[in-house]
């Protein structure tokens, strides 16, 4: 009898399910890597966290600070610096960003409906309400990324102006003395030269979009 106890005692050890420490450099079978299409969605989501965070710090009037933008967008410093190298490279999605969602509000205002001088009244209505609100961006932009690359991220509300341009100079509302590409350019300088002027407290806000509807439409109006 002593001999069978001792028998099942060692067989009841050797049977243990205790597990072994996994040995150095051994994944476990269990800690498997993200998935790929789960890192995907991770790094857009913090990317667009941190162009949100960007886009409100700095619509309060401040200048571009890495750090206390990875801060309010709930992301550490080395993600940011991962995903934007540099404050250039920040900027410049900043602008993009701000730029489609521009278009997106411009997709909902019908411009097809009456005579181009109106349409293009709807247009800035519109634009301004979004230009006013990222004018701090829009004034530190050009210091980041140059006039011509500010410019190339405005080609598709550009493209809009042109062809609304174009049309009223078709149907003799816009007048025809003048290159249309200079129309254009008339129009893009005189809007972001209010974001200048309310930035320095020399034009109200609220008034601004009327101002510069009034002034873009009297500059292309038949003489």
């Amino acid at each position: 009898m002593t001999k069978e106890r001792d028998g099942q005692a060692r067989a009841t050890a050797g049977s243990t399910d205790t597990p072994r420490p996994a040995e150095p450099g051994r994944r476990r079978a269990d800690a498997r890597p993200a998935e790929p299409g789960r890192r995907r969605a991770d790094a857009q989501r913090n990317i667009e966290a941190i162009l949100n965070a960007g886009l409100a710090y700095l619509s309060q009037g401040h200048e571009v600070n890495m750090a206390e933008i990875a801060r309010a967008a709930g992301v550490g410093r080395v993600t940011l610096y991962g995903h934007f190298p540099a404050k250039e490279a920040l900027v410049d999605a900043l602008v993009a960003y701000a730029i489609t969602r521009a278009n997106e509000a411009l997709d909902a205002v019908d411009l097809g409906d009456g005579p181009a001088p109106q349409a293009l009244a709807r247009l800035i209505d519109s634009a301004w309400q979004i230009l006013n609100e990222h004018r701090q961006l829009m004034r530190i932009g050009p210091r980041y990324l140059g006039p011509e690359r500010m410019r190339a991220h405005h080609d598709q509300v550009m493209t809009r102006v042109e062809q609304l341009i174009s049309r009223g100079q078709r149907d003799g509302d816009i007048r025809t003395d003048l290159p249309r590409a200079w129309l254009v350019t008339t129009f893009y300088t005189l809007l972001h030269a209010a974001t200048e002027e309310v930035a320095a407290d020399r034009l109200d806000p609220v008034e601004a979009g009327k101002i510069v509807t009034t002034t873009v439409l009297a500059a292309l109006a038949v003489m």
